[in-house]
């Protein structure tokens, strides 16, 4: 199928098949949230623990996988995407497990941490291995198919989650990212297996996980508890300024200056951020407004089926948007798609609609399916080979960082101003990334390196 040269495979073949195992793999890393959330009364009864408490295990797990995206980016760059890849996946699977069989609620956290930290790997490291093996409609094509595959799974995910607790507890909902083992030994195949080969800047990586680490857990107070938010601000305001001064001094170190001033690297992951901001908030809102109206969770589930059906059409519907309007104005398409999912979604919320609550899901998956291959091409494109994988780390880490945001506002407010009024507020975000594409000057595009 490819021969190898210096590391690298050529290959003669469609990317279809390494992007389904990728999509399949980001789903399961999207569902590890989507899925477990509904049966969380279930765990915290069973493990002993309060409500507020068991919701530690989605915040433990959302707050690993976005502060160590980077990281795994930037060692891709140097060592190959091969090993960081599949050590990922194994580490993603192996924290399900012991998850699954967790005898306690300390366990399942730091099992839960373990699985965050893996899985960061999947969304830097897929999005890296298509760019780097293929260019043009190929590239974009396997893009949306990597997203639509991702927003199926992760609409699924509260039916899927609903029905093996169901049928088997909660720790069968738990352990469904396990699957994501069968796909290690096809993607070691493809994988380029050569980086840089330089050292990994150590402080520099600290600092990163320190200042993300504080960024995130401050986005999530509303909803992690006051404890968290003094905690992400101790950690954000000290690591944020030796983090630039970091940059300061060594410009080629861990997060690299020629990324950091990149304005379309910054400028494509805030606005795209901003979409699954509003997906995740649909995905935590929908089934709290369901829960409200005396659903059950398999119901709730069924509810978000068709938007599953989003995903099977918006690998093509992204495809065609790129080729004929390029990154930056499909990303500007899906910011506004985004709004009205929310807007539709407040008012299902607010008259008690559920047929409203459906239709602004299918939106926003469908938002999803274009706007994150959309950012990947933007980022993609505008950075040189050699640090194509640090750049889309830190993309993605404001892309994780985005869902972040949209989860904590909806699950910190709920209870406080209702889901609806919740809904509307985050409007902001979507309507604040269509204002940064619209402002500033052409995106760039990476000089080739001369042969």
């Amino acid at each position: 199928m490819f021969a190898a040269a210096a590391g690298f495979p050529v290959y003669v073949q469609s990317p279809g098949r390494s992007a389904a195992l990728l999509g399949l793999l980001f789903g399961l890393a999207g569902m590890s949230t989507s899925a477990v959330t509904v049966a969380l009364p279930e765990l915290a009864q069973d493990l002993h623990v309060s409500a507020a408490t068991a919701a530690w295990m989605v915040s433990g797990y959302t707050v690993a996988l976005a502060v160590a995206t980077p990281a795994h980016g930037r060692i891709a760059d140097m060592v190959g995407i091969r090993l960081p890849l599949v050590l990922g996946i194994g580490a993603m699977a192996l924290g399900a497990l012991v998850s699954a069989l967790a005898p306690s609620f300390p366990v399942l956290l730091v099992a839960r941490v373990f699985q965050g930290i893996g899985a960061a790997a999947v969304p830097v490291l897929a999005t890296a291995l298509i760019s780097a093996r293929w260019t043009g409609a190929e590239r974009g094509a396997a893009l949306g198919r990597i997203a639509g595959v991702a927003a199926t799974l992760g609409s699924l995910g509260p039916l899927v989650g609903g029905g093996l607790e169901a049928l088997g507890g909660w720790r069968w909902a738990v352990a469904l990212p396990v699957l994501g083992a069968f796909a290690i030994v096809p993607l070691w195949r493809v994988s380029p297996a050569r980086g840089t080969g330089e050292r990994i800047d150590g402080i520099g990586a600290v600092l990163v996980a320190t200042a993300a680490s504080g960024l995130v857990l401050l986005l999530q107070s509303p909803s992690a508890g006051v404890m968290a938010g003094a905690v992400g601000a101790a950690l954000l305001v000290a690591g944020a300024p030796l983090l630039a001064l970091r940059v300061r001094a060594r410009p080629n170190g861990f997060l690299p200056r020629e990324i950091v001033t990149n304005t379309t690297v910054l400028r494509s992951a805030f606005a795209a951020g901003a979409v699954p901001a509003s997906w995740f908030a649909l995905l935590l809102g929908v089934p709290l407004t369901a829960a409200s109206w005396g659903w059950t969770p398999f119901a709730t589930g069924a509810l978000l089926v068709p938007s599953a059906v989003v995903g099977f059409v918006s690998p093509r519907i992204a495809r065609t948007l790129l080729a004929r309007l390029g990154p930056r104005r499909s990303i500007a398409l899906a910011c506004p798609t985004a709004v009205i999912a929310l807007l539709v979604a407040a008012a299902g919320a607010l008259v008690q609609a559920p047929v409203l609550l459906a239709l602004a899901v299918v939106l926003v998956s469908g938002a999803f399916g274009v706007g994150q291959p959309a950012m990947i091409s933007s980022v993609g494109a505008a950075v040189r080979d050699a640090q194509r994988g640090v750049a889309l780390g830190i993309a993605t880490l404001v892309f994780l960082t985005g869902a972040s945001v949209g989860a904590a506002l909806v699950g910190g407010l709920a209870g406080v101003i209702g889901v609806p009024a919740a809904f509307c507020l985050l409007v902001v975000l979507p309507l604040a990334g269509l204002g940064a594409l619209l402002v500033g000057g052409p995106d760039r595009v990476a000089e080739p390196v001369p042969a």
